[in-house]
């Protein structure tokens, strides 16, 4: 079940379900935004959770604005489901310090953890748990990848998406460290022969229209470019719209002079890539966050204790060992 935004709507949905009906039990995972296809994987988990608990007291319930660059949307769904009075939130900042800001000012009596995406380390008091990919990890992953299929380095383009998103710029942050052979890089400017050229990182705002005008034109304006790496899967988000914008570089993917390194491995990502639209995925478990989500809220709810954080895995795809991609 999904809802856009606003007490009003979202209240008014929930009475009109039964299964709703007690706010009281309701454990709430929050997004960033509905339009994104990976978080709809995070709805299929929560959805699964209550097929395998149909005697559970608590209800999942999956919501989030209806555009994942709607930061204060996020924040407003969560000020009134505290309002609301839910069991526990499980929430993915999209802006990790207005959310923490948000929940520090509000200072609720119930329990919040993060997924998917953290809040900064500065906040982390402020949830009890995260559950969801070690996203420096991811980086490290996908710079590994990189690295060995352009061993001497080269010119390199990574593609973020909002610029306060704590997940992505963990990723941002493993991959230059790994790359570059250092910890701390703000950006690549020779280390192990990596730059990153100018006008890159490029921010999409979660928005894969954007996403694959961004590739698009860093395309046309750096013939010669040897990597781009999208450090969330945006741009393969819209597969029509990906695949012309590879198709005018085709050539130059099929003999490696320009790789492309991706996150995540939906089913439209992992047919680009089995049609050498990429190099490499790297993928999050997200069905796997949104079904474990309620059962760490109803842990937290009954006084246990829990791991924080909870990583829930990666699965890497190469066109050496395709694994995961082969058939899904």
């Amino acid at each position: 079940m999904t809802y856009k935004f606003g007490m009003t709507a979202l209240l008014a949905t929930m009475a009109a379900s039964g299964a709703m009906a007690q706010d009281a039990n309701t454990l709430a995972i929050v997004v960033k935004g509905l339009d994104n296809p990976f978080f709809e994987q995070i709805n299929l988990g929560c959805q699964q959770w209550m097929a395998e608990n149909p005697d559970s007291q608590y209800n999942c319930l999956y919501t989030g604005p209806a555009s994942s660059s709607d930061e204060a949307g996020e924040v407003q769904i969560v000020d009134d489901l505290i309002a609301a009075g839910v069991a526990a939130i499980a929430i993915s900042p999209s802006n990790a310090p207005a959310m923490a800001n948000r929940i520090r000012a509000l200072a609720p009596d119930i329990p919040i953890m993060t997924i998917d995406a953290d809040f900064l380390p500065a906040d982390a008091d402020l949830r009890a748990t995260y559950l969801g990919t070690d996203n420096y990890l991811m980086g490290v992953q996908m710079a590994e990848q990189a690295m060995a299929l352009k061993p001497e380095g080269g010119t390199i383009c990574l593609q973020l998406g909002n610029v306060a998103a704590a997940n992505i710029n963990a990723r941002a942050q493993g991959f230059r460290d790994t790359a570059g052979g250092a910890e701390g890089l703000d950006r690549l400017t020779g280390e192990n022969g990596w730059t990153e050229i100018e006008g890159c990182p490029v921010f999409t705002n979660d928005q894969a229209d954007l996403a694959n005008q961004q590739m698009s034109d860093v395309f046309t304006a750096n013939p010669d470019l040897d990597a781009f790496i999208l450090i969330g899967g945006w741009a393969q988000f819209a597969p029509q719209a990906y695949a012309q914008v590879t198709d005018q570089v085709m050539d130059r993917l099929q003999s490696n002079a320009l790789i492309i390194i991706a996150g995540d491995t939906l089913p439209p990502q992992t047919q680009a890539f089995r049609e050498m639209r990429s190099h490499a995925q790297v993928g999050q478990r997200p069905f796997e966050m949104g079904l474990r989500a309620p059962d760490v809220m109803i842990q937290l709810l009954n006084g246990e204790t829990v791991d924080d954080p909870l990583f829930t895995g990666l699965d890497v795809c190469t066109h050496a060992e395709p694994g995961f991609c082969a058939d899904n």
